[in-house]
């Protein structure tokens, strides 16, 4: 498979960036340390180098973060103005949480986290509108959660795509943008359903398992931290059904969002 290019001082930023993530693809896996609310973090003022501290040293003094999916990452944000740390601008989802527990623990990194994501994208979609969406932010760290779309909408007739498509749109949207932002920190996200749902059934799975598999080896082949988010779902069913962490097996509750932002902020702790 080709690989994103990348100079050699570039390559170095990013396995750098690796070694002190600590993840690739092989991602921590299991149920989130806690399942509580926002309202857990730490004061802001607690450094996150000391021991009890935070452990995000990935990210850097004024660092730009963008969240880009489709409607999980959406979660009803307004579009008009799509500010960075503004609560409208991100909705109610686990974007949010993870952006108010960010700018909280780390007030004194000056950081700019934005929302991006449009509700019924599939990977194509994320590609037209890339330029004004990513590039043009320059993130220094880009997290992507893209997929169940890409299977949802073929599944309904609504869309003709299919997992192959799904790979090679994927990899020359990663293509494209280490291409223009060399240094940049990937955060790839696993799609996920949850069966006994108003929406989805056992007939999902063995289909919507290789958009999974496709997900996570693009998380290895680019360096990219890999967010266990169907491995995070499928152990807190076991604590309480799918119909509490999701109505349809899609879209999560509000215990759900909480589980995702509690599963990514792992990711980058590990």
């Amino acid at each position: 498979m080709k690989k994103a290019k990348s100079n050699t001082g570039s390559g170095q930023s990013r396995r750098k960036f690796i070694m002190n993530a600590g993840i690739g693809a092989a991602s921590v896996t299991g149920l989130p340390f806690m399942l509580g609310s926002c309202g857990n973090a730490a004061k802001s003022g607690e450094s996150e180098e000391e021991p009890g501290g935070f452990g995000y040293e990935i990210i850097s003094q004024q660092d730009i973060i963008l969240f880009q999916g489709d409607s999980i990452t959406d979660a009803g944000r307004e579009k008009k103005n799509e500010l960075p740390n503004n609560a409208r601008s991100f909705g109610p989802g686990y974007a949010n949480i993870i952006a108010a527990k960010l700018l909280n623990d780390l007030a004194a990194k000056d950081l700019s986290i934005y929302n991006r994501g449009i509700s019924g994208n599939k990977i194509f979609q994320l590609d037209e509108r890339w330029q004004k969406d990513c590039l043009d932010l320059k993130p220094d760290l880009l997290s992507i959660l893209i997929g169940v779309n890409d299977y949802w909408h073929f599944r309904n007739g609504k869309y003709d795509g299919t997992p192959e498509i799904y790979e090679n749109d994927y990899r020359n949207l990663l293509n494209r943008t280490l291409s223009e932002l060399p240094d940049i920190k990937l955060v790839l996200c696993e799609p996920f359903i949850l069966t006994g749902t108003t929406a989805v059934d056992d007939s999902w799975l063995e289909p919507f398992s290789q958009y999974k598999e496709i997900a996570a080896r693009l998380a290895g082949e680019f360096e990219a931290i890999w967010v266990p988010f169907q491995s995070a779902f499928d152990d807190a069913t076991e604590i309480a059904p799918a119909s509490h962490w999701t109505h349809d097996g899609v879209h999560p509750s509000m215990a759900g969002c909480e589980l995702m932002a509690e599963t990514w902020l792992n990711a980058l702790q590990s």
